[in-house]
């Protein structure tokens, strides 16, 4: 049996250093927002014959150096172009490249995403994540109420929520990075997985957290805290990182050959899974230890 608990220090150290750098990214480059936060402009163009491809589509457009720009192929044979940029001039200007080019093609429309709806997306954006942690604090201080000793159900709800936050902040920090220097932008695809890591981080602690209940429920051998948080870490121990690495293998098959339109959403959700699955295991069972410890005036 592996002795996780001890190795609780190390994995504070690592936590902390990874937490501050993304505060540090965070509070100095902030995030690179694509056109659903920023607003621009979404033209449908349709196409006679063979559609061209995306990267052709964006080779064409290069010179006009489009920014935020997003191919998407749609039904009926028409393409999708986003890119963040309302004036007349340049919606003028990516028509007439793209007509020269593809003198078969027809404007079907050309849509304005406004700043105002922007704002109202990120403040929605805020309050879906906001209202999602919450409600999963107060379930499983719910859930785990049959244990309330010797460390408190509320604390389990707080250990989880701790553990969120720190891979959703350390996800938001490595794109942050990515931003600055590989100017990769995050859009409602972002939040979309972002909440979906929510779900999978808090799921793969409520494992290890449901075994510590019933290891305490059973009293076996009348162990220390720290000994059946341990116990029941190495009972569960298998099962996460195997459930883990199914769904990291599959992400990783989805970031090499999707299409790019999905690889940031796929990028997102590798980072968030892959620190989901280490503080399910480092952070959030270690927490119960360490405020009990505090409770029994340990070191």
């Amino acid at each position: 049996m592996y002795d996780i608990i001890s190795k609780t220090k190390y994995a504070y150290i690592f936590s902390g250093i990874l937490a501050v750098l993304s505060i540090l990214s965070l509070f100095f480059w902030g995030l690179k927002f694509g056109i659903d936060f920023t607003g621009g402009t979404l033209m449908e163009i349709k196409f006679e014959g063979d559609i061209p491809k995306s990267h052709e589509i964006q080779d064409v457009l290069k010179e006009l150096n489009l920014k935020s720009l997003i191919v998407q192929r749609s039904e009926g044979g028409s393409i999708l172009l986003r890119y963040a940029s309302e004036e007349d001039k340049v919606n003028e200007d990516v028509w007439k490249t793209i007509n020269n080019k593809y003198p078969q093609s027809k404007q079907l429309k050309v849509d304005y995403i406004n700043s105002s709806v922007s704002d109202e997306l990120k403040k929605n954006s805020l309050w879906a994540i906001f209202l999602a942690v919450v409600a999963i604090m107060a379930y499983i201080a719910w859930a785990f109420r049959k244990v309330s000793r010797p460390v408190p159900s509320w604390k389990y709800g707080l250990g989880a929520i701790i553990a969120l936050i720190h891979d959703i902040l350390i996800t938001v920090g490595f794109f942050s990075i990515l931003g600055r220097f590989l100017g990769i932008e995050v859009g409602i695809p972002f939040v979309a997985a972002l909440l979906t890591i929510l779900g999978f981080s808090v799921h793969d602690t409520i494992v290890v957290y449901d075994r510590t209940r019933e290891n305490l429920l059973r009293g076996l051998g009348k162990e220390k805290f720290p000994e059946t948080v341990n116990r029941s870490l190495n009972e569960t121990l298998v099962r996460s990182v195997n459930t883990s690495m199914t769904v990291i293998i599959t992400l990783l098959a989805i970031y090499i050959f999707g299409g790019s339109s999905i690889k940031d959403f796929s990028l997102a959700l590798l980072i968030g899974i892959t620190l989901g699955t280490y503080s399910s295991i480092f952070i959030a069972s270690a927490l119960l230890v360490t405020s009990y410890n505090w409770q029994t005036g340990k070191k």
